[in-house]
């Protein structure tokens, strides 16, 4: 079974806009979802950063890598791609 991934992001310009987001998640002062609907730079910010189900290949390389390689439900980042900076939460990986 090839595999596929579910996962949320947030997308900012800066580096340190993203040190500053991720701190508020893991320090419990925010939500990722709300985070995602008033700082993010792509249109699944509405959603609270869903991207939906992907497989690998569909993402730039650099966020591929993290997805299919990252443990579930922690915040990863930044993720530095041609886009910006990124915070990546996988929530479910399958074909493992």
């Amino acid at each position: 079974m090839p595999q596929k991934a579910r996962a949320r992001h947030i997308l900012v310009a800066a580096e340190k806009d993203c040190t500053d987001l991720k701190t508020q998640i893991e320090s419990g002062q925010a939500k990722f979802e709300d985070l995602a609907k008033t700082h993010s730079k792509c249109p699944s910010g509405r959603s609270g950063g869903d991207l939906g189900e992907f497989r690998p290949g569909q993402m730039v390389p650099e966020f591929d890598k993290v997805v299919f390689s990252a443990p579930l439900n922690a915040v990863q980042g930044p993720v530095k791609t041609q886009f910006g900076y990124h915070l990546i939460e996988v929530t479910m990986r399958s074909g493992d």
